[in-house]
């Protein structure tokens, strides 16, 4: 399994968790169980944990680049990956530009036309702070 399906699962879990606001540890444990998730089960433990853990600070970094956008505004989907990408660069779990790149997959794949542009330029402006 490639570390990219592993953090498209770390994904759908947070995204579940913006409509929740709680830990869906029943879906967690389905996510790590598949046999795909085997290899990568530590990185999507780290990544929705962390997320989970450190949401409000994570939600303070993205407002601060999400210029006169509000955050309660910006798309679920969207929100989801940015919180998963923001996690990764400010943790050093994956080097910036990698996280950006995989964070515009997810975008092309699960969200608007325009959401990747929206996306990276929070990202860029985050990473070039």
């Amino acid at each position: 399994m490639s570390r990219s399906f592993a953090r498209e699962c770390a994904f759908k879990l947070v995204y579940e968790y913006l409509f929740t606001k709680e830990k869906d540890d029943t879906l967690f444990e389905e996510m790590i169980s598949d046999e795909k998730n085997k290899n990568e089960m530590g990185y999507i433990s780290e990544v929705y944990n962390g997320v989970m853990q450190n949401y409000q600070s994570l939600i303070d970094e993205i407002k601060k680049y999400s210029e006169d956008f509000k955050v309660e505004r910006i798309y679920k989907i969207d929100l989801a990956i940015l919180l998963v990408s923001v996690y990764e660069i400010k943790n050093g779990v994956v080097p910036p530009k990698v996280s950006v790149n995989e964070a515009l997959n997810i975008a092309k794949q699960y969200s608007t036309e325009k959401s990747s542009k929206f996306i990276n330029g929070i990202l860029s402006n985050f990473v070039g702070a």
